[in-house]
């Protein structure tokens, strides 16, 4: 899987929970500071990156990552 689709799965889970248009979403948006995520809605991010890549993410460090960037590079090294 590339890059790009890693973005862009990425990108749909967050409009999806965080009920927001993806166009919206940039690659350096805070989760919390852009995006408006809350404590409930991070855990939420979590679950539904687990279940949209079917991969199991190590909780804590999944929710010390800050932005969509980091996201997606997080989430890649969980895929590769």
């Amino acid at each position: 899987m590339g890059a790009n689709e890693v973005e862009a799965r990425v990108k749909s889970v967050i409009a999806t929970v965080l009920k927001i248009d993806s166009a919206d979403i940039a690659n350096d948006a805070n989760f919390i500071f852009d995006l408006g995520a809350d404590s409930m809605q991070s855990l939420e991010l979590v679950a539904a990156f687990e279940e949209e890549f079917e991969i199991e993410l190590d909780e804590d460090k999944a929710l010390a990552v800050q932005t969509v960037s980091d996201a997606v590079s997080f989430i890649e090294s969980y895929l590769n």
